[in-house]
């Protein structure tokens, strides 16, 4: 819904052109709301943090968004023809496009496409679909305003806000972008006015975050670091052992003995006696003595290992499994410690202790890994446009076609007339027959579409999910149209710089 300007006290007295100017500034730098995201550069490497961490499991704890119920799944309503409010116009995508001539409808998939995630003030972890676009320091994403900014607290920029190109399933193949600052029709900040359910959001560039190199350290450091460690026995020799024996008053702290067999058990003072370790279970290492016995204390270790999930769920022995804070498999094995008899039966070790630090690497800008998508506006209705995003969420009759872990695309002609919706007091959107559901909210309809460069025009996301034959389906989506206040917003956030985080 559009915004009139009225000059306070009524009339004004100038010149038509200079009035025209006048209010044609006022009216440009009012559409503009801009709010800021992750202010520093610290503050952006603990949101990555926080998604990545754990091989990315916040990412997929992230459901789709959900800000429409079923009573909003309504009818649109025509309204009538578009009026541009400036000349047509557009903004060119990063890169050239290639001409084609090809009429298959295999559509590759846009490298600029993937999700935006997000904490909201329920402290849910949700996410929408976005894109890419083109700017002047090539950092700049477009999703739906709602995918921004939680109407639940008056439009309050979303907690934890990153963008994940090409996601999937965890993991973020080009990186994670950390957004820094949100721009928006200011009708949508303060008004939540849906007409305007757009944003542009410049991000930092991006990081990938994952696990360091192993790095060997002494047992001490090992003791104290409380991030993901490792614990290695590696065999050596008889002799290698006794010399860390000697070299230890006769203690072995990184050194060990183990027996195949118990048959030859002896006390401390024999002859040739050799300390070695027994498996045993958690029952039996907690139920050991912990006094002195036979001359000497009972003693006890365990050994903590980190294995994979299958190797976890494989596992039958003794150990101790769990999955710890990080999200790590360990198995945790308990050990007695007994004198026996110098055997061939005995084989010698020594441990070795690694941490393994997470790493932080700068990825690079956003436009310059994936592209970006170009930008149209108060372009004619009733053209073609390609639209892509993740819907996951089922039908208001409770069908779900979607799973959300892969993009999708719709392809086809939006309405000749702007339609409205009562459940969001809409009067200038755009439709387009699709079923897509919610998760695909934000995506890009792309105008122009080039199927070789995977580029074309930016020219509405996807906003409302409707049922127009009323049979408890999603069969029509909406979008605000793009008009010149739409071109000034993203203007203001295509001039933005961002910078690194790392």
């Amino acid at each position: 819904m559009k915004r009139i300007l009225i000059p306070a006290g009524g009339a004004i007295v100038a010149t038509g052109l200079l009035a025209a100017g006048l209010a044609g500034n006022a009216q440009a730098a009012s559409d503009v709301a801009s709010d800021p995201m992750a202010a520093s550069a610290a503050n952006a490497k603990a949101i990555a943090d926080f998604w990545a961490d754990n091989n990315g499991a916040a990412l997929r704890a992230a459901k789709e968004s959900n800000v429409w119920d079923k009573g909003d799944v309504t009818k649109l309503q025509s309204k009538g023809g578009y009026s541009s409010d400036t000349k047509p116009g557009s903004t060119a995508p990063i890169g050239e496009e290639k001409k084609t001539t090809a009429k298959v409808q295999n559509v590759n998939m846009p490298k600029t496409i993937g999700k935006v995630f997000f904490v909201n003030s329920k402290g849910e972890k949700k996410w929408c679909s976005a894109t890419s676009i083109q700017s002047k320091y090539r950092n700049l994403v477009a999703t739906a305003g709602h995918c921004v900014y939680d109407t639940a607290t008056n439009s309050d920029v979303m907690s934890k806000w990153v963008f994940v190109p090409g996601y999937y399933q965890g993991r973020a193949p080009w990186g994670i972008y950390v957004g820094k600052q949100a721009f928006t029709h200011y009708d949508f900040d303060v008004y939540e006015d849906y007409d305007r359910d757009y944003a542009f959001v410049t991000v930092y560039n991006g990081v990938q975050i994952g696990s360091g190199t192993p790095k060997q350290v002494s047992k001490a450091d090992w003791d104290k670091y409380t991030g993901v460690k490792d614990a290695k026995d590696v065999e050596i020799t008889q002799a290698e052992y006794q010399k860390t024996v000697d070299l230890n008053g006769g203690e072995t702290p990184d050194a060990w003995a183990k027996a195949s067999n118990f048959d030859d058990l002896v006390g401390p003072d024999y002859t040739g006696a050799i300390k070695v370790l027994k498996e045993v279970s958690k029952e039996q290492y907690d139920a050991a003595p912990t006094g002195k016995k036979n001359g000497a204390k009972a003693e006890q270790a365990t050994v903590t290992e980190n294995v994979t999930e299958s190797q976890y769920k494989s596992y039958t022995g003794p150990g101790y499994r769990k999955i710890d804070s990080k999200g790590n498999f360990t198995i945790t094995h308990y050990f007695l410690k007994y004198w026996v008899k110098r055997t061939t039966s005995v084989k010698y070790y020594k441990t070795t202790f690694y941490i393994i630090e997470g790493y932080v690497k700068d990825a690079g800008r956003l436009g310059d890994n994936v592209g970006g998508q170009g930008f149209a506006w108060n372009q004619p209705t009733g053209k073609y446009v390609r639209v892509f995003g993740y819907p996951a969420a089922p039908h208001p009759d409770g069908n779900k076609n979607y799973t959300g872990v892969t993009p999708k695309w719709c392809y086809g002609a939006t309405t000749k007339k702007l339609q409205g919706s009562a459940a969001k007091k809409i009067e200038e959107h755009v439709a387009l027959k699709c079923a897509f559901t919610e998760g695909a909210d934000g995506g890009p309809w792309l105008y122009k579409y080039s199927n070789t460069k995977r580029l074309g025009y930016l020219n509405g996301v996807v906003s409302t999910f409707n049922d127009q034959d009323g049979n408890g389906r999603v069969d029509y989506i909406s979008s605000p149209y793009f008009d010149g206040e739409t071109n000034t917003v993203y203007k203001s956030a295509a001039a933005a710089w961002s910078g690194k985080i790392v």
